[in-house]
């Protein structure tokens, strides 16, 4: 469905700031829809004297005249005389309207938009006197707040112009209303509203008395009253109670000047959302802290074994140890990285970057010195695969090595290659080194470090692994050259991500 602007743009002659007065009233109607009790339509005059309706928008607070939706659709025959003298006239038009399998007396209330004095469209009120509301004293209240809003929308006034408060995450009219008038005296509070404010210990009639004289924080009325424009805050009303408010002025004109003449404020109370609010934080701290203690005990226990490794006279023994060091410091390397970050995610790159050089301080040597370089990004993964993946990854790195990289023959470059699409992790590990034998099975591989990677890929990971020579073509891609009878090795990981 088009947008409103995309609807005024094709349909009218209309200025880029008189499209934006338009868009920006309706950013504010909800809350003048729940204030009438009833549909509000708006209309813009397109060509042939006909009308088009660019937005529509149902009330919170009663029931819909019209279960389908016309935005798109151009107005009826009994709807197009009305909309016409208020557009002509720029005055509020009312009159009786026919709604085709509605038998009741529909009513329509034509309100002329202006921007800047020059009528660009017309807002309707449309319903029907039989399905209304009873009227009582919120019905009235809200009725006479909702011609106070018209009237400041024939003038231009409303909505009002420039960067005002959010309304999107504002209180609506149902979550409680209060009226204020123009010393800021509450004229009116719903009775929602009153609940709010007993909940935070006012039982007194709030009639005739400002907030401040209640105990409510007020500086979101003032503020209105001040800038005469709307103003949203939330506040801490006591320990356990968070108010959330709107406070919207009245903007009337009086002796020819534009003068705040009443308000109305709508406010929630949203303590329960700012308790599981801070309730999600303290886990995530404390999340935050069992990784940051996981990550400190394998660090002993890596320095335990370091010293064990140092005892030990048999070169296996010590090459054993010295594995086992680096898969434990590979994943005290997860557990850091998580203790940083909030979630239960966490940016792969910041685990790669480290990781390749973990490898390259373990590594290499002065007869086997090594390049390590990552291309790529990888995105955001789960910690439960992030773990595996990298201790998978440490291992191929020191595959690559060890295996394509013998002491004394020069050393070279290992580049990880990483590509992130909609479900699936690609890693790739290129290097320039010696390659892998004929005939080689990955299947077939008996090594300890092969053999954790097939594990944790089939099994942790639901991936898949493929180990061929590399092609001139790739090492190119990644700026390696073959060197001399080396023909490279390329490791290609494939980890399913799903819908984690």
């Amino acid at each position: 469905m088009s947008t409103i602007g995309e609807l005024v743009r094709q349909h009218t002659d209309l200025t880029k700031e008189q499209t934006t007065h338009l868009v920006n009233l309706v950013s504010e109607w909800g809350m003048l829809a729940d204030l009438c009790f009833a549909d509000l339509l708006l209309y813009v005059p397109i060509k042939d004297d006909n009308w088009k309706i660019v937005a529509q928008v149902r009330a919170a607070t009663g029931q819909t005249l019209y279960l389908a939706d016309f935005v798109g659709i151009e107005a009826s025959s009994s709807e197009r005389p009305l909309l016409v003298e208020a557009f002509r006239t720029g005055e509020i038009v009312e009159g009786e309207i026919f709604v085709e399998g509605i038998e009741e007396d529909c009513r329509m209330m034509a309100i002329p938009v202006k921007h800047e004095g020059q009528v660009v469209g017309v807002l309707t009120r449309e319903w029907s006197r039989r399905t209304g509301r009873q009227p009582g004293e919120l019905e009235r209240t809200y009725l006479e707040m909702f011609d106070r809003f018209a009237e400041m929308i024939v003038r231009g006034s409303f909505p009002f112009p420039g960067r005002v408060a959010d309304s999107s995450v504002a209180p609506r009219v149902g979550d409680g209303a209060i009226v204020l008038d123009h010393d800021s005296r509450i004229r009116y509070a719903s009775p929602n509203a009153t609940s709010a404010l007993h909940r935070v210990g006012i039982s007194a009639n709030a009639v005739g008395q400002t907030l401040a004289e209640l105990g409510v924080i007020d500086s979101s009325v003032r503020q209105a009253f001040e800038r005469a424009e709307p103003v949203v805050e939330e506040f801490e009303q006591t320990t356990d109670v968070t108010l959330l408010t709107r406070c919207i002025p009245i903007v009337s004109d009086v002796d020819g000047e534009s003068a705040v003449t009443g308000a109305v404020m709508l406010l929630r109370d949203v303590s329960e959302l700012r308790r599981r609010d801070r309730l999600i934080l303290s886990k995530d701290a404390t999340i935050r802290e069992i990784h940051h203690r996981v990550k400190n005990n394998l660090q002993t226990i890596s320095s335990l074994l370091r010293l064990q490794g140092r005892r030990l006279e048999s070169a296996e023994a010590k090459a054993a140890v010295a594995e086992s060091v680096r898969r434990i410091r590979t994943i005290a390397l997860v557990h850091e990285t998580l203790s940083r970050e909030p979630g239960d995610d966490v940016a792969f790159i910041e685990i790669v970057r480290p990781l390749l050089r973990l490898v390259e301080e373990s590594l290499q040597s002065p007869d086997r010195p090594m390049k390590f370089t990552v291309i790529g990004d990888g995105g955001r993964l789960a910690a439960t695969v992030v773990t595996p993946l990298s201790v998978v990854l440490t291992e191929l790195l020191q595959n690559a090595v060890n295996h394509g990289f013998p002491e004394g023959d020069g050393g070279g470059s290992v580049v990880v290659l990483l590509h992130l699409e909609e479900t699936e992790l690609q890693i790739s590990v290129i290097d320039d080194g010696r390659g892998i034998p004929d005939g080689f099975q990955l299947a077939d591989a008996t090594g300890l470090g092969l053999s954790i990677v097939r594990t944790l890929v089939t099994t942790e990971l639901a991936g898949s692994i493929e180990m061929r020579p590399a092609r001139t073509e790739e090492l190119a891609a990644v700026d390696l050259v073959p060197r001399g009878a080396h023909t490279g090795t390329v490791i290609l990981l494939k980890v399913p991500l799903g819908d984690e």
